[in-house]
């Protein structure tokens, strides 16, 4: 996943696969969710980011956090 911030445009977009998206949804609130062709979500933008208080001028700070799936085993099981 690749996260950008568009200054001038003030959108901030999640891509989620490297995939050209085929559709697209605008949900309420100004986001756009595009689609691939399997129709599996491909990107995620919020637009208006920084009036939604999204992004501050001169500070951005991601932080992810892995959660572990049921079916699948993650590497910090049972520690």
């Amino acid at each position: 996943m690749r996260i950008r911030y568009d200054s001038e445009a003030d959108i901030l977009l999640f891509v989620l696969r490297d995939l050209p998206p085929v559709d697209a949804v605008e949900e309420a609130g100004g986001v756009i969710i595009s689609y691939g062709e399997d129709g599996e979500a491909v990107s995620v933008e919020f637009l208006h980011a920084s009036v939604r208080h999204l992004i501050r001028r001169g500070e951005i700070s991601v932080t992810l956090q892995a959660e572990c799936v049921p079916e699948r085993a993650c590497a910090t099981a049972g520690a």
